[in-house]
Order: structure tokens, then C-alpha cells, then sequence
């Protein structure tokens, strides 16, 4: 089998999505172009496991611009873009993804997507890494490197490594600044609120929104969401974290606090059971949850299930729980990703570094996979001032540079009053 997917007949449609993200992807096109030529990958078999977006396509198809075979499976049940995934079949891709996968479909499809035994691997969350090493072991031995696109994957990995049972390298790209500076910020944060609004369609401005987590991603969210009007809380639980909350303007609360005040909660931390039975049980009538981190364990929808006396679906990604005192509790997206679920994600002009990133860690790990340890690396930060600067200068931007005398009175340590 070489793919499985929704509906073969939204082809078009697909390749008209992926066609406008192209247009907004400037760096990745260069590199692209670049590689078209060089083919750093030839002789690479990329197994991916990453949200089927548009964006994802633009990546895809620059693998295979630069040598690659790849097979591709969706990392979220919920995620998937039927139309996008329907061109890339069309493009001869092996993908296995669809728009609501069960949790035995979502594992069957990272399984198709070893089946032709990659050489590197690509993943958002770990799961396809995490399967090689539970269940295809010689694969991992064959395997020469991979790269971790999200911030919860990374954690799982090197969590892998720190027990030494990490069985080849892999890049963590979420940790590069072009990635976690920009994706998780701007785009999570853009992405989170269109999410919200297109399930909704609610007002934003005079309501309160909690925010959990003030990690790159809920900054995020809590900036875009004061721009809309939204009357801020955030909680957290590193001092530091929440000193630069409140540094920054929000207001800082326990979560059992602001479960209280809350009209919209969100999610934004990689932790289980931000929200669970006490936080429901004093929640608003028409409270709204969810989640914009990578599991939907964030939410513990198993105590709203047993907490409601009814259930009904609003509108698309909107469930009501009414309580057995009349409160209503409004859940989004079954607690996934709000922002893929519910939206189409990160916009390109964000996933276009982010993409650069992955891009370039693959080509790393072609050429020097097989001279790392089996650790987890991050890619070397000139990289990230190299991608910067060709965003930049896609965007019209110019800036300074040092002149030689600078430079020698930077290193110069005499040099004082």
C-alpha cells in the first residue's frame, strides 16, 4: 500500500492550498531551489510523523526536490487536511492520514510509514520515534538520525537520552531560536485565537481569558489575545515564569483562582490535568476550554464527562456539557490542538523558518548522522542567524553590520574607560 487517504477527489484543492503556501514560504523555496541542484539527500528515506498542513506539503515536496523518498502520517487525529493530503498522494508521497483518525488508525499509519525502513526520521511529538523504539528496534539500528519538531517532543527525547535508552541522534529543532522565537510565539498565538473564533465565533474583547502556561506558547497567546480586547490571566507554576507575566502586564493566579473568573481557558503548558473536576465544578455558566498543547491530556476530559447530565455538539469543534446545576461548559476540539483542529494552524510565513530548520537538520544528519552519539543536539545557532537573514531580506528589511573595528574592540578584553 502506498497511501491512505480521506477522498481522492480533493486534489485540486490541495494543490491550490499548498500553491498559496509556496508563495509565503520564501526560505524554504530557496533552499528548495538550492537543492533541486545539489541533491543532499539523495539516497535518504524520511519517515515523517507531522501535522498534513500545507505547510507540511511545501517541506515534502522540498525533500523530494533534494533527493528523499519519503512516507508521511499525521501526528494529531485531528489535524490532517484531507485536500492536502489527497495532492501529495496525488504527488506519488506514501501517506497514511486522515482528518479524524482513531487512536488504532493513528498508530497504523506511523506503522505504513516504516514499512520501506527509513533512514531518518522526522517527527512533531515523538510518536513515530517513541513506536521505533518500542516496537522496531532493528529498525533503529539502521536508522542514522532524526528531528523533533515540538517542544513536548523534545522533552520525551531527552528523557530517552538521559536514560540512555535513546538509540540514534536526533536534532531538536523546536529548540532553535528561528523556530521557538517565532512558531511558538507568533504563531501559536495567532493560530490559537483563530482557532477559537472559528468555533466560536465569541467576542473576545472585554472577556477574561486564562491563559495556562506562560512558556513561549502561552506568551503567545496571552499577547494576541490582550491585542483582541481580552482581559488577561495567567497561571503557572516556575516564580520566574510568572514574574515576567506580571512584568509583562497580566495578572498571575492559581489555577483554582482563576477557574472562577475564567469566560475562555487555554492550555499552553505540555503538563496533564492543568484543568480537572474542582476547576469545572467552579467554572462560569458558558465557560469555554482548550488546548493548544501538543496532547489533549491537558484537559481531563474523562472528570467533564463523568461531572455532565448531557452532551450535544453546538457547532463544528464546540461540545456543550451542561452540569448537573444547569452550568454549561463548552469544550473545543475534544481538548486537541485548538489551533489544527479547530483552524489550519500556524501561518506559512511562521512555518517557513520553523521548515527551514527541519530542512537542514535532515541534510545534517545525511552527511554527519552517522559521526554523532546518541544524544539529543541542537542545531548549531549560525544556522539560525542564516535563515533569519534571508527572512529578512525577503521582508525588505536591512540592517547594520559591525565594521572591523567593532569587531576587534568586541574581542578586545584590555578595552575599558
Amino acid at each position: 500500500m502506498d497511501h491512505k487517504i480521506a477522498d481522492k477527489t480533493l486534489v485540486k484543492e490541495g494543490q491550490l492550498h499548498i500553491e498559496w503556501a509556496e508563495s509565503r514560504m520564501p526560505v524554504l523555496m530557496a533552499l528548495r531551489k538550492k537543492g533541486e541542484k545539489d541533491k543532499p539527500l539523495k539516497g535518504m528515506r524520511i519517515a515523517g510523523c507531522l501535522h498534513v498542513t500545507k505547510e507540511t506539503a511545501v517541506l515534502i515536496r522540498t525533500l523530494t526536490a533534494a533527493g528523499a523518498e519519503v512516507s508521511w502520517s499525521g501526528c494529531n487525529p485531528l489535524s490532517t487536511n484531507d485536500s492536502v493530503a489527497a495532492a501529495l498522494a496525488q504527488d506519488n508521497i506514501s501517506i497514511f492520514a486522515w482528518h479524524g483518525l482513531s487512536t488504532e488508525d493513528f498508530y497504523w499509519c506511523i506503522d505504513r510509514t516504516l514499512d520501506f525502513k527509513p533512514t531518518l526520521t522526522l517527527d512533531d511529538g515523538a510518536d513515530l520515534i517513541f513506536t521505533v523504539h518500542n516496537r522496531y528496534e532493528q529498525l533503529a539500528k539502521e536508522i542514522i538520525g532524526g528531528t523533533e519538531e515540538t517542544t513536548t517532543g523534545v522533552h520525551r527525547l531527552r528523557s530517552m537520552a538521559d536514560q540512555g535508552k535513546l538509540k540514534y541522534p536526533v536534532y531538536a529543532v523546536n529548540d532553535s531560536e528561528t523556530k521557538w522565537d517565532f512558531d511558538n510565539v507568533y504563531g501559536t498565538g495567532q493560530s490559537s485565537l483563530d482557532g477559537i473564533l472559528r468555533a466560536t465565533n465569541v467576542l473576545l474583547a472585554g472577556k477574561t481569558m486564562v491563559v495556562g502556561g506562560y512558556g513561549h506558547c502561552g506568551r503567545g497567546v496571552a499577547m494576541r489575545a490582550r491585542g483582541l480586547g481580552a482581559n488577561v490571566v495567567v497561571t503557572e507554576i516556575r516564580p520566574t515564569i510568572a514574574l515576567k507575566a506580571l512584568l509583562d502586564g497580566f495578572q498571575v493566579l492559581p489555577m483554582d483562582k482563576a477557574a472562577l473568573l475564567g469566560d475562555i481557558f487555554i492550555t499552553t503548558t505540555g503538563m496533564k490535568d492543568i484543568l480537572v473536576d474542582r476547576h469545572f465544578e467552579t467554572m462560569k455558566d458558558g465557560a469555554i476550554v482548550c488546548n493548544t498543547g501538543h496532547y489533549d491530556c491537558e484537559i481531563n476530559i474523562d472528570a467533564l464527562e463523568s461531572m455532565a447530565v448531557s452532551k450535544r455538539e453546538m457547532r463544528a469543534n464546540n461540545e456543550e456539557y451542561t452540569m448537573k446545576d444547569g452550568r454549561r461548559i463548552y469544550l473545543l476540539a475534544q481538548g486537541r490542538l485548538i489551533n489544527l483542529s479547530s483552524a489550519e494552524g500556524h501561518p506559512a510565513e511562521v512555518m517557513d523558518m520553523s521548515f527551514a530548520n527541519q530542512y537542514q537538520a535532515l541534510c545534517q544528519l545525511a552527511h554527519h548522522g552517522k559521526t554523532l552519539e546518541n544524544k539529543v543536539y541542537q542545531l548549531p545557532p549560525e544556522l539560525d542567524q542564516e535563515i533569519a537573514q534571508i527572512k529578512l531580506a525577503t521582508m525588505g528589511c536591512e540592517i547594520d553590520h559591525l565594521t572591523q573595528e567593532q569587531i576587534d574592540y568586541h574581542s578586545d578584553y584590555s578595552a575599558g574607560t
